[in-house]
């Protein structure tokens, strides 16, 4: 059997969801309708519009891998609404997940392209 048996045709679009949120996560200071609208924007001239249930789906499963954690703040300027942001909780495991998912972008990249051209002669 091949080397690449049992793996997907293309990445799956948490995998590359998570490891995007990742690193926002690590630079940016945001909550989760303000990561959906970062990617959005990011992602707008490819048509890439992840709804706020698929960021939230991705948010807790890194939760549930403990690579990021919860923080609850109080929204500023607004009395008694609070605003959940989060933290890396795991350096070294965020670190493998995004280092995995850069190879399987990798290996999606090489897969288009090699067809792209099979195409195009």
């Amino acid at each position: 059997m091949g080397e690449h048996q049992g793996r997907s045709f293309m990445i799956k679009q948490r995998a590359m969801l998570k490891a995007c949120l990742i690193t926002m996560i690590e630079t940016e200071n945001l909550y989760g309708l303000e990561f959906r609208d970062f990617i959005r924007e990011q992602y707008r001239d490819v048509g890439y519009r992840p709804n706020h249930s698929e960021i939230y789906k991705s948010l807790h499963e890194l939760m549930e891998e403990g690579i990021v954690q919860q923080k609850k703040m109080k929204n500023p300027g607004k009395k008694l609404q609070e605003v959940v942001y989060y933290k890396i909780i795991d350096k070294n495991k965020a670190d493998l997940y995004q280092k995995q998912v850069r190879q399987e972008l990798e290996r999606c990249d090489r897969l288009v392209h090699k067809t792209l051209a099979a195409i195009t002669k």
